[in-house]
């Protein structure tokens, strides 16, 4: 299908995170020294499309919630109340494109499924908007931004691991120390990735911000025993990073197991009994290892099992009322395609 001139199309992944989550907050990982997130890009992706209209007018469309909102000029969606898009309306207004055009958005994601749909989404927005408007920016900038944004939006403190694999694709290992965030693209086998995981969403949406506040809000108030917990979930994400340096699966389902539970500690509405049933039966039926995805109390969960086992383990999750989501790893990062708007 041809684009109209100008048109401007972004694509970014969601992620499945394995260890070392909510040690991406600032300042959480200066208090951990040599602190890594580790986590993967999904092909599960989100997309921003913007094509520029006659007028001034805009018009911002969702298409996965089949919304659709239309203002004269910027002035106008500037000086409104109540703007359901509201990742649209956030970025339009620190981008400020000039004239009329259609922000239509779309994620593969379910809505509250902890695989960082929001996150992905930012990032494909923000790309979209600044070549659409003319605008260089690099994926560090890209990341700031988008973070920064989605706190905005959100109202508590944002992470971010989840940025990275929608900017660069693949497995990777994110370094947070006083230097700052580094990625490091960790070398698997992106067969051994999909036939070794299986991805389940509960039907029930999260609230990752709110969990994650407050887990954030004990550890800044010296809550000890989350003090604790964070050391050892630092301890077991570098030990994941190096076990996935080496293709040692055993152990990187040992540790995955290690990890959930002590994150079950640190909130216990991390966990449902939905979340267990299902965390339950997959076991049963040959399961390694299983964590929820983000900061739980619904969405996503993951699961590691042995090659060959994922017929078997989807089947008793789907009859367990879980919704097998696809599974593969995306090595491709964010995607652009089109040429900024001509004046």
């Amino acid at each position: 299908m041809r684009m109209r001139a100008g048109t401007v199309v972004a694509q970014a992944s969601c992620r499945v995170d394995l260890a070392g989550g909510t040690l991406d907050l600032w300042p959480l990982y200066l208090y951990h020294p040599g602190a890594v997130t580790v986590n993967f890009a999904l092909s599960i992706a989100t997309a921003c499309r913007l094509e520029p209209r006659r007028g001034k007018g805009i018009c911002l469309r969702s298409v996965d919630t089949q919304t659709e909102e239309r203002f004269a000029d910027l002035e106008e969606l500037r000086r409104a109340r109540r703007v359901r898009h509201r990742i649209g309306r956030h970025l339009v207004d620190y981008f400020a494109p000039r004239g009329g055009f259609l922000l239509e958005t779309h994620s593969e994601s379910p809505a509250g499924a902890g695989i960082s749909g929001s996150s992905a989404l930012m990032i494909a927005v923000t790309a979209a908007l600044a070549r659409y408007c003319g605008r260089e920016l690099d994926r560090e900038q890209m990341r700031v931004l988008a973070q920064n944004v989605e706190a905005q939006i959100i109202g508590v403190p944002t992470g971010c691991q989840d940025y990275y694999p929608a900017l660069y694709g693949g497995m990777s290992a994110i370094h947070l120390g006083p230097e700052g965030v580094r990625r490091e693209a960790l070398p698997v086998h992106p067969e051994d990735v999909d036939e070794r995981f299986v991805l389940a969403y509960t039907g029930v949406p999260r609230q990752s911000g709110i969990n994650n506040w407050e887990v954030f809000k004990r550890h800044l108030d010296g809550d000890k025993k989350v003090g604790r917990n964070f050391r050892q979930i630092a301890a077991i994400a570098a030990a994941m990073r190096a076990a996935l340096l080496r293709a040692d699966w055993k152990e990187t389902s040992r540790l995955l197991r290690a990890e959930w539970k002590l994150r079950r500690g640190n909130y216990p509405g991390i966990s449902t009994p939905a979340i267990d049933r299902l965390m339950l039966e997959a076991r049963r039926h040959g399961a390694l290892a299983a964590k929820v995805c983000g900061a739980g109390g619904g969405g996503c969960i993951v699961f590691m099992v042995e090659p060959g086992t994922k017929p078997r383990v989807n089947q008793a999750i789907a009859d367990a009322g879980g919704q097998i989501l696809p599974l593969k790893l995306c090595t491709e990062g964010l995607r652009i395609s089109g040429e900024p708007r001509l004046p």
